[in-house]
């Protein structure tokens, strides 16, 4: 897959909120979410004094970013882990605190276009949906193996599925007469579940089952509940870290990070905040930030990302 297919998401706003941090000599920066490398590109060509450190659980990502990035030498180190090891892994290479990070949830673009990862539903494919393909268990198996009342859960939770018990109950009696393997017959099973009137709105009606089922085999929400307390807490004064999520459930999580660390903690009624109440973050974003209409246009994969950011203006309370 060529890289100049890969367009990275609002990337120009990414390289504007994290300057300022990253202008200074010395500064190091983790992109959370390597991918195919575009954003970790860029950063290190726009901040030629910066260091970069790279994580993704994808080995064929990392190799991939690791020819891309080969001309910036020893100014990149990547590194083969979940975002949620963030702190392991800075602890390993003796980094005490970093001036920026960034965040590019959901699926690199790579794992869509490679038919037999079984992320996209628009090919056939085996269902496996792992990004690390050597840990964890497959989309197949959650399907075949899952109570139903867990499945239900999980594609009302991480899908968002109003049809989650009609869907459901036709997976649990497919399975029976044999177990899926492959997304063709999940797509068919799905659009065959739905009642009309729900295959008419929101594009194809096994994006919301595909998605659910993508967020558990890759815990990714669990994760980010874990990565993005532990980015904002490596994260230097006057350090900033930039959020890109494609979903409600991963930007609501970034933003309750965010808001509480940009609250003061103090009890009510104080007539003086104390230095140790005062907020940890300032919000560099109102609200969530979306793409422009030019960008959707170019990498119609932009359409549903929200950007957040914020800046460490403090330290911790001990």
């Amino acid at each position: 897959m060529s890289h100049s297919r890969h367009v990275p998401v609002m990337l120009q706003r990414c390289l504007d909120l994290l300057a300022p941090a990253l202008e200074r000599p010395g500064a190091v920066v983790v992109d959370c979410t390597l991918g195919l490398g575009g954003h970790s590109e860029a950063l290190l060509s726009r901040f030629p004094e910066a260091r970069l450190i790279a994580l993704d659980r994808d080995k064929e990502a990392l190799r991939l970013s690791g020819e891309r990035l080969a001309p910036f030498g020893d100014r990149a180190t990547l590194v083969h882990a979940v975002y949620d090891e963030l702190p392991d892994v800075l602890h390993r290479l003796r980094v005490a605190r970093v001036q920026g990070v960034l965040f590019d949830l959901g699926v690199s673009s790579m794992q869509l276009d490679e038919a037999d990862r079984g992320f996209a539903y628009a090919q056939d494919a085996p269902l496996d949906m792992r990004m690390d393909q050597t840990a964890g268990i497959s989309a197949a198996e959650v399907l075949n193996t899952y109570p139903a009342g867990e499945l239900v859960r999980i594609l009302r939770a991480y899908g968002e599925e109003k049809q989650a018990k009609r869907i459901v109950s036709a997976v649990v009696r497919e399975r029976e007469k044999e177990p899926f393997t492959n997304s063709a017959r999940l797509v068919e099973l799905i659009r065959d579940a739905l009642p009309q009137a729900a295959k008419r709105t929101g594009g194809n009606p096994a994006k919301r089952t595909f998605q659910a089922l993508r967020i558990e085999v890759n815990g990714e929400l669990s994760v980010l509940e874990r990565a993005i307390p532990a980015a904002v807490k490596a994260l230097d004064v006057g350090g900033r870290i930039a959020v890109l999520s494609y979903h409600s459930l991963e930007d609501r999580l970034v933003k309750q990070v965010f808001a509480a660390g940009a609250a003061s903690t103090a009890p009510p009624g104080l007539p003086v905040v104390p230095e140790r109440y005062q907020p940890r973050l300032k919000l560099l974003t109102r609200g969530a930030e979306l793409p422009t209409e030019e960008e959707v246009a170019e990498n119609r994969r932009a359409a549903p990302a929200r950007l957040r950011g914020a800046e460490r203006i403090r330290e911790d309370a001990e």
